[in-house]
């Protein structure tokens, strides 16, 4: 199991866009992916529910994942999670 914690960079936190982004990468992969912040947990399958959480920027959130390639999705997953969004991309 890969563990790892993110910090959220994004200005206006996960809203919306963003948390469709990870949620479509979450969906994607074949084993489990956990998340737990301060104000509850999911398990990133449903973008209402990652919103739902809160994450506004500085917010510390733990990421777990399980399953085939854990230990490159992980990270990458947390590298997501600290991507500085900017919408609409200049």
């Amino acid at each position: 199991m890969f563990e790892g914690t993110a910090v959220i960079k994004n200005e206006a936190g996960i809203h919306c866009r963003p948390s469709a982004i990870l949620v479509k990468e979450g969906i994607a992969y074949e084993g489990d992916i956990f998340v737990e912040a301060e104000s509850g947990s999911c398990n990133l399958t449903s973008a209402l529910e990652c919103i739902m959480l809160g994450l506004e920027m500085g917010t510390e959130v733990k990421v777990q994942v399980t399953g085939a390639d854990e230990d490159v999705f992980g990270p990458k997953l947390v590298e997501l999670f600290e991507t500085q969004f900017d919408f609409p991309p200049q």
